[in-house]
Formats: C-alpha cells, structure tokens, sequence
C-alpha cells in the first residue's frame, strides 16, 4: 500500500496517496482545477499555466525537525511567493492549496487573456462548441473584454489536413501539446509534431502517408479547442443536437466501450443516423481509447447497400417477399432436411443470436460449426485470464508473450495495453517470423519459420523440464534455440504471466497446435488460474469467444460438412468471398440460406437470404478475448424489414414447433444464464452496474479527460476460467502440422491487416484512401528472382483442392517488397480481394509480369 498524504484544498481536507499531484487529488473531492496542457493519462509538462494556484506548506523547525505551530496550536504555514502549477507539483503532507485567491483569479485570467490574442472568434461555427474548454474555462475564468486589438490577431490557415483522417485549423491550436504527447508518449508513434517557435509554432505531420497511426482520432477527442477534428465529423452537428447510446465495438476481439451520437438529419430523409463515435471510459477494456477502425468504421450499418427485404430464388434471381412467406418456405425446407442440416455462423454474431441458433440446430438434432481460421477456444474456457484481469496492473513483474501475431494490425489497443504495460516495467516477449511494431518494446525476439509456431512454444516447455528441445523430428537450430530458452526463462520466473496467441500465417489445425502449446507453458510455469495471468487468443471477430462459449466451434473440413448436408443455414459468415473454391460445394446442396446483412458472394448463392439487423439498431452482448461479456444498446431505429438474428432463428423455430425465445436479448441472455456455467452470473442487470473509475471522466469538465463519455450503462462481467475455479490444467501432447513445400514456389501465408477489403471498412469513405488495392508482399531477392519490381502488378496463380480435384485460382494483384519478409515467403493479406485457402498449405506456382 503506497503511503498516503493529507493535505487541504479550498478548505477542504483529503487523504491521497504520496505522489499524487494537486491537480488529482482536487479532482478526487470534486473540486475542479482548470487545466489546458494536463492529461491524466499523460506526463506532466506544465506549458499552459491554467491550473496556477497559491501552495503553502508546513514549516519545520530547522534544529529540531519538527513541526513549527501558530499560538493556537494549529500549523504555521508558508505559502510560497509564486503560484505553482498543480499539474506538475505533488502532494506533500499537510500542504494548504488555495485556488481561489485574487492572486489566482488575476493568473487564469491573464492566461486566458494571452491564449485569446489569437485565437480566432469563431465559436458560432466552431466544432467544439458546447463541448470546448476553452469556450467554458473562458467563460468561468476570463475576462470580459481584450486589452489586444482584433486585427493584430496571428492568422493561420484553416482546413489543413494532418492526413485523411484528421483536419487540422491551425488559428485555433493553443500549443498545448496534448496531442504531440499523446502520439508520443502513448502511443510511441511520434507522426506528428511541433514546428518553428513562438508565436508562429504549429503542429505538422511528420509521416508519409499524412499522420500514420491508428489512434490519431484519439487526439480529437484530447484536443482542448477546435483545433484538430475527425474528416467524418467536421462541420455535420453540434453537440447538444446529438443523443448518445452505449455500444461495444464489433470489429476485433478488444470489446471497446463506444458512445454513438446520433441525430435525425434531413439530407437522410428525417432518418435517425450515426454521426460520430466516441470512446466510453472502461479502465479494464480500452481505458479512454479506442482505434481509428472502430472510430470511422461504422458506416456499414447506415449503408445503402444493407439488405431490407427477405429474398427467394426465383430461377436465376433473387426476388423479395414477405416474412411470414419466407419464413414458411425455410421451415417447409429445414423440416425436410432434419439432422442433415448443416448451420456454420460467423463471430460477429451476438450471444443472443448464437445461443437461439444452437438451440435449433440442437432441436433438429443437426451439426453446426463456427466459421473461423483459428482454434482454441476451449482452452480459453479452461486456461484463459483469470477474473479481474486489467492490462493497467500489468507492469515490473508482468511477463507478456505475444506469439504469431501483428497485434497492431489484430487487436490495436491491446497493442497499445501491452506498449503501455511495458512502460511500466512489464517483461515483453515477442514470438513471431518476422518483425512488427511491437518488437521495438521486446525485451525477447524469437524468430522462427513460418509453421513452426507450435514447435517453437513446445520448446520453451521443454527447456524449463529439461526435455529435448525438440518436437516432433523438428530440431531447432543452436541460435533459436538460446533465444527459446532465454524468452522461456524469463517468462517462468515472472510472478504474473500472460499469452496472446493469433494467427499469423496459420490456418485452423496449426493454430490448435499453437493454443495447446501456448496453454502447456502457462500450465508448466503456474500462470494460470489468478488475475494478471493465462491466456488471451487474438480472435479474428468480436464475439468469436461467445460462439466458442455457447458451443461452436471450427470445423476443419469444411467442404466436406457442407457436402454431407441436404440444407444450410449460414449466418454472419461468406466462406465464398474468403474461398471462392467453395462455391462448387454450396451450390450442390438442395437448400441455402444465408442471414446477412449484404448481398454477400455466399448470399448471392442462396434460395434465400434473410436481412439481419446492424449491431447499431439493437441491443445484445459480445464475450471478448478475455472473456468480458458486454452490453451493446439501440442506437437508432432498425432498418425497416430487418429482424434481429436472434429473432429470426426464434421465428424459424416456432414455425418447426421449437419454444426458442425471441420476445427480447433480455430473455434470452436469462436462458443462457441457466443452461451455461460459466454463464451463471450473468443478467442485463449485472451488465448495467458500473463502479467509480480514475480517471474521473464526465461530460462537465470536458478540460480534463477529453470528450471521452463517462460510462454509466455498465461495465461488463469477466467469466471465470476453470483454472480459477480450482479445476486442475493438464497438460496435452501437440502434433505440429507439417507445411509441405513445392520445388521453385513460394510458401503463400495470409496475414492480417487492419484496414481491409471488407464490407464493413469499404463502407467508410474516409478509411478508403487508408486501404490499399488488393497486394501481396515478399522479399526483395524474391521480386529479383522473379523479375518484378516493387508496386508492379503481376497475375498470381497458386494450387488449391477442391474436393479430390486440384485447381489453379489466379488473381492479379499489386507486388510489394519488404526486407522483414522472410525469404521464400508470399504475404497474402486476408479479406483484401485475393481468396486465402486457410484449411490447405498454398504455394505460389508461376507469377507473371502484366504488361500493357
């Protein structure tokens, strides 16, 4: 326990820890001192002078030591001749803070006085107003009038873009800094930055593209004036026009609390529509962060493209019809097939769609898989974080290992939780085949060939048991095997330990492998079963988790599985527009229907497509990584002719005469709550409840925290693993999954990047520019081989199986070079137009220049 500190502030007495500066501790006592440059989640720099007040401390006898007192018993206290900055002076105990004398009162005003000399008068059209510190500090703390004429005012231009993504007015930067540290010191991506001194200082980019990060649109939300704003936000409301719902963010297994403001708009037809998204404060998730994916990301929901009718085939085309008709028509159709159903959902859906689906299918005594390339869900269930788990605590004596994974491009603010846990000493061991962004903080790199992932967390097991170092004939050579060791022993002597696992380059059996391997090192070094330690799988959807939880799980033949069934109900998944060699199978089967909210490539296949409800428009839960189940809110009407999936499959089965709850998420969240364990604790109710956090952020001091939104509808509930529980983890033999090679080919890996070709990122016109044509990346001495130059276009063509049937697929795409890759490798970005086989080894057999 850190030692604490009483001192008064304003009359006021509070106890805080040793430490803490006066600007916090005023805060934790609800009184508020004005700040422009200060950031709690910031170091301190003192550059604005605001928070200026009058610190008087204790005097103590310089012969004695001790504490000299006022004829009345009561400390003599001397204040110092200076007011002092409370953002960058701790505490001390005893210590008198005034911040309401005529000394301070005369400071903030003569700062504001100064800040305004040139600044521009355009709050009438400003996009801070109504939610500016400067507009409200000014307000409470300046003066009435200038003593500066206005035509001396310091003109700068307006409109000046930092990048796509944000717009920076620089009349209105008042220097604070706040988003030069943030880029800095958080984030560790200095894109942008100050230029020239004085009065002609001025942020400018510094990267190439404009502003390269994936958190710039935190700096928005920082930003103290209407300096810096989101391309997507810009002159398109007022704040006090808006109203605001709580919802989790779908795109990537984090769970970031989001704030949507919403607003009816005519230009939308009167309709209700997303304006902005906004981080929601949830220390244990995203604290006040979140990316620029899930920031600028959300215009699928809204897009014209979205599915609002029930479809049938009709011959060659897809015709709308009315819900009762359909719904007979797929019930006629599933009642015909019975357990020759087949049912493969995707990970985006919510619990609640999930459970009601598994209900169906159960009741029809039918197979269902998750459509997914990664495996290991059950070991989540077994070996994963334990409850109250919370990235901030992880620091010195915190060991973190990330293993094939780009969490950057994966899982953006996990990358940025494990950045900032090793700023505070935590222990990072970066296990991956070639460099990332995260290696830069890695105290271990372990490098290995691409398909050895699972070899190589073997080994490390077996360097701490003394076994051989080896698995499965695959010895390892004498360099990787000091760095396995190395990262292993510093992984088993940390008290606390954590493993991500993705899936870098690997399909579905090699990251079983990897999971297995990943859980035996917990298991062999003790980090399971307590907080602050196991395993966190970096899924490549939201709620992929849940669907793990509630009983799906992937199928490693997926072809075969459709093949068998004489009826398929696909929902939140297009296995065609991933692998278009599925389609042959798909189109062999007597009965499709596809629940989606586009006509994706699968959906154009089906007899019936059914249009589901955006995240936006309803209300649900996402189970996270760490296994955080969380609650999503309506935000605006739903899309008439849409039903949310949850009720659809409850419409399917009343139609079959199955009881499947789809009166409300509220019921069917109490159903999961009795038939799953690990579910048990959790209600809508329990969902809701939320507890004091620090910072304190809130919407009446929009100077201290940044727009970031209180969080008042709750906070979510972690499950507890089996580990915590007191259930015993074994350990589990692990079969690597041998990569075959081709004579004169290159070995094919998909990767993941964060801004794709997917319907829910191409419907962001700010993100377009962000996302690149369809490309593939390979070495230098590679491109030289094969006669292609960096940026060339060249017509790829790779082997595939279809059945018993080989096939070449060829696609053209852009040819990039990177020394990082490895040589002999072809990175494939997944969901970027080019299919990517996840089930089978790909090789690149004959690459061709395009000409003309």
């Amino acid at each position: 326990m850190p030692k604490l500190v009483s001192l008064t502030i304003d009359g006021r007495g509070v106890e805080v820890p040793e430490g803490t500066l006066i600007v916090d501790a005023a805060k934790k006592i609800g009184i508020d001192i004005p700040v422009f440059c200060y950031h709690p989640k910031m170091e301190s720099v003192g550059m604005c002078r605001m928070c200026l007040v009058d610190v008087g401390r204790p005097v103590r006898d310089r012969n004695t030591g001790e504490w000299v007192r006022e004829p009345d018993g009561s400390l003599k206290i001397q204040f110092s001749p200076k007011l002092e900055t409370a953002c960058t002076t701790p505490v001390s105990e005893g210590m008198v803070v005034l911040g309401l004398t005529d000394k301070v009162k005369a400071a903030r005003k003569d700062v504001l006085e100064f800040l305004l000399t040139s600044h521009p008068l355009d709050c009438p059209i400003c996009d801070k107003g109504g939610e500016c510190p400067l507009q409200n500090l000014t307000m409470e703390h300046g003066p009435g009038q200038s003593r500066f004429i206005y035509d001396e005012k310091y003109h700068l231009a307006k409109h000046v873009p930092l990048g796509e993504l944000i717009i920076l007015d620089r009349e209105r930067c008042i220097q604070c800094g706040r988003c030069v540290r943030f880029q800095d010191q958080l984030v560790g991506e200095p894109v942008i930055g100050f230029y020239q001194r004085g009065r002609a200082l001025e942020i400018v980019t510094f990267s190439d593209p404009g502003f390269d990060s994936y958190f710039s649109g935190n700096t928005s939300d920082i930003c103290p004036v209407g300096a810096l704003t989101t391309a997507d936000f810009r002159f398109e409301a007022r704040p006090w026009e808006m109203k605001s719902a709580a919802s989790i963010c779908p795109h990537c297994p984090v769970g970031c609390n989001l704030t949507l403001n919403v607003r009816r708009e005519a230009r939308a037809g009167g309709e209700i529509v997303v304006k902005r998204v906004m981080p929601r404060q949830n220390e244990l998730v995203n604290e006040i962060w979140i990316c620029d994916k899930g920031r600028f990301a959300h215009h699928f929901a809204q897009s014209s493209d979205r599915l609002d009718k029930p479809l049938v085939r009709k011959g060659d085309s897809l015709m709308p019809v009315e819900w009762d008709e359909v719904l007979d028509v797929v019930a006629e159709h599933f009642h015909a097939a019975g357990s020759d159903l087949f049912a493969f959902v995707g990970g985006r859906l919510a619990n609640e769609d999930l459970f009601n689906l598994s209900k169906l299918v159960k009741g029809l005594g039918a197979d269902a898989a998750l459509y997914s390339r990664m495996a290991g869900g059950e070991l989540i269930a077994k070996v994963g974080v334990g409850q109250g788990t919370n990235f901030s605590d992880m620091g010195s004596g915190t060991a973190i290992l990330v293993v094939s994974s780009d969490l950057q491009e994966e899982s953006p603010i996990w990358w940025l939780r494990v950045k900032q846990a090793v700023d505070r000493g935590a222990t990072l061991i970066v296990v991956n085949p070639r460099p990332t962004k995260l290696d830069r903080y890695a105290r271990h790199q372990v490098r290995y060939p691409y398909g050895s992932e699972a070899v190589v967390m073997q080994a490390m097991g077996n360097a701490l048991s003394a076994k051989r170092p080896e698995l499965a004939g695959k010895p390892l050579g004498t360099g990787l095997m000091r760095e396995v060791e190395a990262a292993a022993q510093a992984f088993s002597q940390a008290e606390n330990g954590v493993i991500l696992f993705g899936s870098e380059g690997i399909g579905l059996e090699a990251s079983q492998a990897l999971a297995q391997a990943c859980a035996n090192l917990l298991v062999i070094t003790n980090h399971t079963g307590r907080p602050n330690n196991g395993l966190v799988a970096v899924w490549p959807e939201g709620n992929t988790q849940g669907a793990w939880d509630i009983g799906f799980a992937p199928l490693a033949d997926l072809e075969t599985g459709i093949q068998s069934a004489k009826a398929l109900y696909i929902v939140g998944a297009d296995p065609v527009g991933d692998n278009p060699a599925l389609a042959q199978a798909i189109r062999s089967v007597g009965f499709v229907l596809v629940q989606e909210l586009f006509l994706t490539e699968t959906a154009k296949l089906a007899d019936v497509v059914l249009p589901a409800q955006a995240f936006t428009e309803r209300e649900g839960t996402y189970t996270s990584g760490e296994r955080r189940v969380q609650r999503f809110y309506p935000a605006i009407p739903s899309r008439p002719g849409t039903l949310p999936d949850f009720v659809i499959t409850s419409r399917i089965g009343e139609r079959l005469g199955m009881a499947i709850e789809g009166r409300s998420a509220v019921l069917v969240m109490n159903q999961i709550a009795a038939d799953l364990p690990d579910y048990k604790d959790v209600s809508y109710q329990k969902l809701a409840e939320v507890k004091e956090q620090w910072p304190i952020v809130g919407r009446q001091d929009l100077y201290y925290g940044g727009t970031t939104y209180e969080n008042r509808q709750g906070m979510g509930v972690q499950l507890m693993p089996a580990a915590q529980r007191g259930e015993a983890a074994s350990l589990a033999w692990v079969q690597p999954v041998e990569i075959p090679t081709e004579a004169d080919s290159l070995l094919a890996v998909p990767v993941t990047r964060l801004y794709d070709r997917g319907r829910t990122v191409t419907s962001s016109k700010v993100l377009m520019p962000r996302i690149p044509e369809p490309y593939v990346c390979l070495h230098p001495s590679d491109g030289q081989q094969l006669g292609i130059q960096d940026g060339e276009k060249a017509i790829l063509q790779w082997k595939g199986n279809s059945g018993e049937a080989s096939f070449l697929m060829q696609v053209e795409a852009v040819v990039l070079t990177d020394a990082s890759v490895p040589a002999g490798i072809i990175l494939v970005p997944r969901s970027m137009g080019i299919p990517i086989f996840e089930s089978v080894p790909v090789n690149i057999l004959q690459s061709e220049r395009v000409t003309g």
